[in-house]
């Protein structure tokens, strides 16, 4: 189970690494094509439809993945009834994705992306549910085609839109053109599986009432999360400008540039926790162990390496977005409790303990929506960074104390002796980082804190030649 696990993980975090490159080329294009007012107003009309996107999506694709998991002979049905329910849920979020610009009292100019990127969420919310199947299936090599071939096809519109002439409808167009390549993908794939029928909605008030009811925790959670991850955006916009909106956007894109590394390991992590969920405690706890050695492995070489290169990094976006380098240096952190987390979040939800992990997320947003509410009038958008790194801390540390719940003997002792050795080993790769800097350049010493950081993981015994054999027959 291991292994089928780091394989599918594997699948989906070449595909990433290969999409996040080229998405986050593309977004330092744009940004130094559009500069920051125009950056702002595109990245606004993004999060306002991404928090709405929840509403079209509803836990429904959580749902899915967890029930054919452990029963593969039902997904036909189960799929028919959730498309069903799925498309009211689409008019609805689209319905308050519209109505929010307008109440809020945006300018003509954003109400009219905002109503383009709806038809992004109207496509995204189909692709990602049948992307869902697929990962019940545990068949997640389909999704790393379809990611890496999406991302490309919006790059590559959106780059001719961008040399030919430059606006953000088009650049919307973009997006609706590489949602479309996934959307075709994982259909065609599922269909494939199962068969054209199975992707006609069927309508049943039975079995839409006990979709509702499985997937109402896993919506709540989405909420929260879609909430307290993009409404600092709003209230930047409110309360400052959407100029200031660009200038945070660049920092918030090197930051969550990276979130795709827990992400696609938790797409993999999370069919093969249900399976065992309940069955066998010893392999859950073998597999979140792992998990967050995984994620620390992963965590600590970004963010202190961002950290320390932070200034150049910014600096490739052109012109006019100096200001962001405090605020990259200061959000970057929020990925050590994020990528933590992601286990975790797994783990509460494989073993049905949604609410459990639910009350987190509302914590964690009611939380972020004060600290955001309180700081950014005075400091800025570096008010922002700070609400989300007290919020996300909170959020690994709740979710950290209810995994006793799940696994009795799991031992924090253990865990900490695990992953404060390869944090360490972080903080002395960014401090060589620092002093070498000034004498090699910052590209050269991007490499030289990579070899630090490897050399510190084998002397510790944080990283195995067994773990290096392991990763290559895998």
């Amino acid at each position: 189970m291991t292994q089928r696990v780091a394989k599918n993980a594997l699948y989906l975090t070449i595909a990433s690494v290969g999409q996040k490159i080229i998405a986050f080329v593309y977004f330092l294009f744009l940004a130094r094509v559009m500069q920051p007012d125009l950056t702002g107003q595109y990245f606004l009309a993004l999060s306002i439809t991404t928090i709405f996107s929840v509403i079209a999506e509803f836990g429904i694709t959580s749902v899915t993945i967890r029930e054919i998991a452990k029963e593969p002979t039902q997904a036909r049905s189960l799929i028919s009834h959730a498309l069903a329910l799925k498309l009211p849920l689409m008019l609805l979020a689209i319905l308050g994705a519209v109505l929010t610009g307008r109440l809020l009292g945006y300018e003509s100019d954003v109400q009219f992306l905002i109503g383009m990127a709806c038809v992004v969420l109207l496509i995204d919310a189909l692709q990602v549910f049948f992307y869902g199947v697929l990962r019940g299936f545990q068949a997640l090599k389909y999704e790393a085609v379809g990611i890496f071939f999406g991302m490309g096809t919006t790059a590559l519109v959106g780059g001719l839109v961008l040399f030919l002439a430059p606006s953000l409808p088009l650049l919307i167009v973009a997006l609706m053109a590489g949602s479309l390549v996934n959307l075709l993908v994982a259909s065609s794939r599922v269909a494939e599986r199962l068969g054209w029928v199975t992707l006609i909605p069927r309508w049943s008030s039975q079995d839409a009432r006990l979709i509702l009811n499985m997937a109402f925790p896993f919506a709540l959670a989405a909420i929260f999360v879609k909430v307290y991850s993009y409404v600092d955006s709003i209230f930047i916009s409110k309360i400052l400008d959407t100029t200031a909106v660009g200038l945070y956007a660049i920092a918030y894109k090197f930051t969550y540039a990276f979130q795709f590394l827990p992400l696609a390991f938790v797409a993999a992590l999370y069919p093969g926790m249900s399976a065992v969920a309940g069955k066998d405690e010893t392999a859950l706890e073998r597999i979140l162990l792992k998990s967050l050695w995984y994620m620390a492995i992963l965590s600590a070489p970004i963010v202190f390496g961002l950290y320390a290169v932070a200034p150049e990094a910014i600096s490739l976006a052109g012109e006019g977005y100096e200001q962001a380098t405090v605020v990259l240096q200061t959000l970057i952190f929020v990925l050590i409790p994020i990528f933590l987390d992601f286990p975790i979040g797994a783990l509460l939800n494989a073993c049905g303990k949604q609410t459990i992990k639910t009350a987190i997320m509302g914590g964690t947003m009611v939380m972020n929506i004060v600290l955001n509410a309180i700081l950014i009038p005075y400091i800025g958008i570096l008010g922002a960074a700070y609400a989300a790194l007290a919020s996300f801390i909170f959020m690994f540390v709740a979710g950290l104390a209810f995994v006793r719940t799940v696994i009795p003997s799991f031992s924090f002792v253990h865990l900490l002796k695990t992953i404060l050795p390869i944090y360490l080993i972080g903080g002395i790769m960014l401090v060589v980082v620092v002093l070498l800097k000034p004498i090699t350049g910052w590209i050269p010493v991007v490499l030289i804190g990579g070899g630090v950081y490897l050399c510190g993981l084998l002397l510790t015994g944080s990283l195995t030649f067994a773990d290096l054999r392991y990763a290559k027959r895998v």
